[in-house]
């Protein structure tokens, strides 16, 4: 396929300008709602719920492991929501795919903030909050798939992975507004109102910001490349869409976009929750001054990753996931060591430049996983590729890291897990073919000669 076949501002693009930059903004400002939720969760399983939802055991590593048991619920729902919703989007549309899993991410995660504690009524309390975790989970799995491909279709050619790479800039918003909420809370309420009441403050505000984020995606529109794409499965019989297509067809893209994930999901959740876990438990570390430093980083991260993309767009988005997989394997090395100073400056400069390394992964991801599948399965193929890999990759990174830390004492088995998984995505990386600035018609184009519709491939 040649790059150039297509000039930037080619038909089925928005411009690059305001109406673009519309989209983009509709599809961020979801994405920071449904990532605050999210995140609030992955916060408060380390500082709150493992006092608050279970039993005590005498040790607060059982009780944050056990938390992060339920965490992982989450990440196990999310591939079934990315079934269930990639075959919605790729049906009905991206836009009302995404207004539906934000007010069921929102509902959910107001309920977790009115459970009663284990204190009240025993077992029940982590059996509803796994229950909600489960939910909650279901919708992020069909929101991250609609959201990038919703920028990614609407992008130039030759400028996609900068525009895409705002969605992801939006998670470490979301990430930042949680963090930020509970400090706010940590700081200004003593342990025990913090622990009673205070957590609760910040899911209750879901309920607020969710309303905002549903009325702005109210006013998106689909992508002409996609009502193309839908016009042509309803006029020919023969091709298919959705999940079961993508699987039948494009196996070895699905494989792709999991091992692209692998290193990058995990290594995000080493950074952003095992480092509180391992501040926390072996230095004690104050649970302010490690929000704290988490804010800093987490802006950080939102400012590095559209320059990224940019950078993906120029060179190649191989050449830069390929140093963020690499460079990523090296972090736990001399990170560790950094929290061990317990100097406050020190800790932050090794949370941020964990974060910045993960980000040369994660900018790219849209731009990458757009090209690789054609408009009628798009939506199904990047949320499956993404959504599976979450099971193995993030939800069980901070759970086997801290058993890890219990059992050994050490970092070191993390540190081995996190290159093992890098290697991996190298691997992954290695076996893509570079697709900076191709024409997403191109790749309809050539999916429709495999189907044998000449007449579609021709236009």
């Amino acid at each position: 396929m040649s790059v150039e076949q297509r000039p930037a501002n080619n038909a089925g693009h928005a411009p690059e300008g305001s109406g673009l930059k519309r989209i983009v903004a509709a599809s961020m400002v979801g994405t920071v709602v449904e990532w605050y939720e999210f995140f609030l969760y992955a916060t408060a399983a380390t500082l709150v719920f493992g006092k608050y939802f279970f039993p005590s055991t005498g040790n607060d590593l059982d009780g944050i492991i056990q938390a992060f048991l339920t965490y992982a619920v989450g990440f196990i729902a999310r591939p079934l929501g990315g079934i269930v919703f990639g075959q919605i989007g790729d049906k009905l549309g991206r836009k009302p795919t995404l207004q539906l899993t934000i007010v069921i991410i929102g509902i959910s995660t107001f309920l977790m903030g009115c459970l009663p504690g284990f204190a009240d009524i025993g077992y029940l309390a982590p059996a509803l909050l796994v229950a909600l975790r489960f939910i909650q989970g279901f919708a992020l799995g069909g929101e991250w798939g609609g959201a990038v491909l919703l920028v990614a279709e609407h992008s130039p050619n030759k400028t996609r992975a900068f525009w895409s790479s705002w969605p992801q800039a939006a998670v470490p918003v979301g990430n930042l507004l949680a963090t930020l909420v509970l400090y706010i809370m940590s700081t200004t309420l003593s342990s025990e109102a913090f622990l009673g009441w205070g957590w609760r403050v910040a899911f209750w505000l879901s309920a607020v910001i969710v309303f905002v984020g549903y009325y702005i995606r109210t006013n998106v529109s689909e992508s002409p490349i996609f009502l193309e794409a839908k016009e042509l499965v309803e006029k020919e019989q023969a091709v298919s869409y959705g999940v079961f297509e993508v699987l039948r067809k494009y196996p070895k893209g699905i494989f792709q976009a999991m091992g692209l994930r692998f290193a990058e999901n995990i290594m995000y959740y080493l950074v952003v929750s095992f480092a509180i876990v391992y501040l926390k438990s072996v230095h004690k570390y104050d649970t302010s001054s490690l929000l704290l430093a988490l804010l800093i980083a987490h802006v950080i991260h939102f400012a590095i990753i559209p320059q990224y993309g940019r950078l993906a767009d120029r060179i190649g988005r191989k050449p830069v996931y390929l140093a963020g997989a690499i460079l990523g394997a090296t972090w736990p090395f001399f990170a560790f060591p950094m929290f061990d100073t317990r100097n406050a400056v020190v800790i932050v400069l090794a949370v941020t430049i964990g974060l910045c390394l993960h980000g040369l992964m994660y900018a790219g991801q849209p731009a990458i996983m757009a090209e690789m599948f054609p408009t009628r399965m798009r939506y199904s193929g990047a949320s499956l590729g993404s959504q599976v890999t979450s099971i193995f990759a993030g939800s069980l990174a901070p759970l086997l890291a801290t058993q890890w830390l219990k059992d050994t004492g050490s970092w070191v088995p993390t540190a081995i897990y996190l290159v093992v998984a890098c290697a991996i995505t190298t691997v992954a990386v290695l076996s893509l073919k570079e697709t900076k600035g191709i024409a997403l018609e191109d790749v309809d184009k050539e999916d429709a000669a495999r189907e044998g519709l000449l007449t579609a491939a021709r236009r």
